[in-house]
């Protein structure tokens, strides 16, 4: 006995390829207060050494020499590239190889990240990082 296959109308098909070739991994958003802690603040000094313009936060990677000479590599995330163009920043603003401070937030994990809240840049501009 032949099972008979059931067929799946073309007008149904096409939609769901349509979708299935679209999706894409979502990194999701979160909340200041689920990463990084207010109440732990730091002052970061060092050479720019990476810099990722891009949504949902740009980021940029600093090397900061503490006072034995030895040298971490931090990650510093800043607000969106449309909400830090708003508030004087540009693409520009910042470059690979020049000394920043930077204030802001530590991570609640302890790794070395932080969450920027200002930037004195190399020519002595202070911009905000949120």
């Amino acid at each position: 006995m032949r099972q008979r296959i059931k067929r799946i109308p073309a007008s149904l098909l096409a939609p769901a390829i349509v979708l299935f070739a679209g999706a894409h991994p979502v990194v999701a958003h979160h909340a200041f207060a689920a990463e990084y802690n207010a109440n732990r603040k730091v002052l970061l000094t060092g050479n720019v050494t990476k810099i990722d313009w891009a949504n949902p936060h740009a980021h940029f990677f600093l090397d900061v020499k503490d006072g034995s000479g030895k040298i971490s590599a931090w990650d510093l995330e800043l607000a969106s590239p449309n909400t830090l163009e708003r508030g004087g920043w540009t693409r520009k603003s910042l470059k690979v190889g020049e000394v920043v401070t930077v204030n802001g937030y530590l991570a609640k994990d302890g790794t070395n990240l932080a969450h920027v809240r200002d930037v004195r840049l190399a020519d002595g501009r202070r911009v905000p990082g949120r």
